[in-house]
């Protein structure tokens, strides 16, 4: 009889929010898949647990995700987890949970805090409807094809970002959605929790000089769309064009147009091309 796979949510920084279903059933699994065994072992500590780890992260996803799999078939039971927050969620263990699928392999949440809602909660923007963006790209065309895609999207918007690259992007971002509003949540559930309620236009003034430092979550207002839809080949064109200017690859950007407009991609891709 195989055994389980346990999805174990870890705090996001106060050691308090840890539920004692999660402890139980790190005390009870037969082995614990850690993204970084030296910040998962300090939590173990704090909670005598003593369970054996092993590493799983980005770059061992493949074989180590076989390994794990053949130890709950047969019949061990594992629980996941990252550094913080809930695995899974822009995170390697994405490809865990479809590997299990693949093998019918038992999989079970055990929740716990999660960043993108919690920043999202206390945003002081929208929350009926969002969408989780996760990391941007550090590859810079990547990064504003990303948020290029993004020019119309109407819901409130989260990202997670690493505050060395917060100036940048936030740059990026003004350049592309334009002076919307943001909060910049920070060190959520730390001691210097903080919600930076802005604008871009003020953000990137503000904090330019990398001054922000702790983990990051960003909520972004989303797109008022007021002006109406290309009526004309041409204005399918210009949508695209100005994408373009804004970074995206003329492919991309005739894709994205063609979405937004109804006309074939194709046409506008041809039109662009016949610009250049």
């Amino acid at each position: 009889m195989s055994g389980k796979l346990y999805v174990v949510g870890t705090p996001i920084g106060n050691l308090s929010d840890f539920s004692s279903r999660a402890i139980e059933t790190l005390k009870f699994v037969d082995f614990i898949a850690a993204e970084d065994t030296r910040v998962t072992v300090k939590l173990l500590k704090s909670f005598d647990i003593h369970t054996p780890m092993l590493s799983y992260h980005k770059f061992n996803t493949i074989e180590r995700g076989e390994e794990i799999c053949q130890r709950v078939l047969d019949g061990e039971n594992c629980a996941i987890v990252t550094d913080a927050g809930m695995p899974c969620i822009s995170d390697p263990g994405e490809a865990l949970i479809a590997r299990c699928a693949e093998y019918g392999i038992a999989v079970c949440v055990v929740p716990g805090p999660t960043a993108l809602a919690s920043a999202v909660a206390i945003s002081g923007l929208p929350t009926g409807r969002f969408t989780f963006e996760g990391f941007l790209s550090v590859n810079k065309v990547g990064r504003l094809e990303h948020l290029n895609s993004l020019i119309n999207e109407q819901r409130t918007m989260i990202f997670y970002e690493a505050p060395h690259k917060l100036p940048n992007t936030l740059r990026d971002m003004y350049k592309v959605f334009g002076d919307r509003r943001l909060s910049i949540v920070r060190e959520l559930t730390k001691i210097h929790e903080e919600v930076i309620r802005t604008t871009f236009s003020e953000a990137v003034e503000k904090y330019a000089d990398g001054n922000v430092k702790g983990e990051i979550v960003l909520v972004i207002e989303g797109a008022k769309i007021e002006n109406k839809p290309a009526e004309t080949i041409e204005e399918a064109v210009e949508l695209a064009a100005r994408a373009v200017e804004n970074g995206m690859s003329v492919s991309a950007a005739a894709r994205e147009a063609a979405a937004l407009t109804g006309y074939k991609k194709s046409e506008i891709y041809k039109e662009l091309i016949s610009r250049n």
